[in-house]
């Protein structure tokens, strides 16, 4: 699924491009969070995004989200009901409901209910990969990246509606993807499975650039892991004073295989995109979101051990992004890198969305539980 980009390198709207749920929905995440930060004219914005999820976005008949908004009588995208997109839409939820938002109670309650009967499966402890528009054809896929961004969206909920439900199918995802497979995998995260969950590890060979599901693995998701891992454990213990030991466990040794696997591996500095099951780098480019992803992680590791190795990692990678990846022509961030770490777009066209830098930027300010938008909310207090 290549989602179209709505703006271009320059930052300008694309003529004739039809507007992207998924970008839509972490828009509007993040417009949430700056308004709680008392930022001028993000709470509007993130009404719009609000109302956009609620209205256009949004199945009216059979209920859950589209990829995009209808143009010329079409909608963009295969059509599919798809996990990733709709845990964006419970994150942006929840986020718009700390922040009194018009209509987000609504949009949370539609969005839980559409994730819990669609998607979650109880039998497995994951999130269903896809759908046909009206629920059909379940794909015969289970997938890490659209689980990983389930758990994100988990924890939020749990801390928005005060149901530790959510918090604990969380862990459960992390004890299949993480505990599971990349443990007894020294730490690299398989990506592609069937329904016996057996790995495949010849998935999509012929699409190694893929924006969503790369062939091989992804290190930039190694260290997303590792953050989300000392999340869930400060969660569960701001829950009830508990939490498994190997989350922690698990956190550092992600980190460290991601970093291994993806950094410098071609003599250049930056993460990389892809490696292949020998650990070889296949998509040298290096997109903005696995640089912001290894901060994060290099954050949350120094916040949680005190050690200094990680403060070093923080230092270099953020002294990377300041060097290449920040755009001192138009603002924010470019998109991707190539190999010789020169503007490219071969995975990632367009002018990149705020989620991950915007998270990158607010780690180090708040504590790794609750969520951001719970977290900045009781700061206000």
């Amino acid at each position: 699924m290549q989602a179209s980009p709505p703006l271009d390198n320059d930052g300008r709207l694309v003529p004739g491009k039809a507007a992207d749920t998924i970008l839509t929905a972490r828009m509007t995440h993040v417009y949430a969070v700056a308004a709680g930060r008392g930022l001028p004219g993000c709470a509007p914005l993130a009404a719009h995004g609000v109302a956009s999820l609620l209205g256009p976005l949004r199945d009216q008949t059979h209920g859950g989200w589209f990829e995009g908004a209808e143009q010329g009588g079409k909608r963009p995208g295969n059509g599919r009901k798809q996990a990733y997109l709709h845990a964006f839409v419970a994150l942006a939820a929840s986020s718009a409901v700390v922040q009194r938002i018009p209509g987000a109670d609504d949009l949370l309650d539609d969005a839980l209910a559409v994730w819990d009967r669609h998607f979650w499966s109880e039998e497995e402890g994951v999130f269903r990969e896809s759908f046909a528009a009206d629920w059909t054809d379940e794909e015969a896929y289970r997938g890490a990246n659209a689980n990983m961004h389930s758990v994100e969206a988990c924890m939020a909920v749990a801390d928005v509606t005060g149901r530790p439900l959510w918090r604990h199918r969380a862990l459960r995802v992390a004890e299949r993807f993480i505990h599971t497979f990349a443990r007894n995998a020294d730490y690299a995260v398989p990506e592609h499975f069937d329904l016996d969950w057996t790995i495949l590890k010849d998935f999509h060979e012929d699409k190694p650039t893929d924006d969503l599901r790369p062939y091989g693995m992804t290190p930039g998701h190694f260290v997303e892991w590792s953050h989300l891992m000392l999340k869930l454990e400060a969660a569960l213990l701001r829950e009830d004073g508990t939490a498994p030991s190997w989350l922690l466990e698990d956190a550092i040794g992600l980190f460290h295989r991601g970093i291994k696997a993806g950094w410098a591996r071609d003599g250049a500095p930056g993460l990389l995109y892809t490696v292949d099951w020998s650990g070889e780098p296949v998509v040298h480019n290096r997109p903005h979101w696995c640089q912001a992803e290894a901060l994060t992680a290099a954050a949350a590791l120094l916040k949680r051990t005190g050690h200094a190795e990680y403060e070093r990692w923080y230092q270099t990678i953020w002294d990377y992004i300041d060097l290449h990846m920040i755009d001192r022509r138009q603002g924010g961030w470019l998109q991707e890198l190539d190999r010789n770490n020169h503007p490219s777009g071969v995975v990632y066209e367009g002018k990149a969305d705020l989620y991950h830098a915007w998270q990158a930027t607010l780690t180090p300010l708040l504590p790794l539980a609750p969520s951001f938008a719970t977290a900045i909310a009781i700061l206000d207090q």
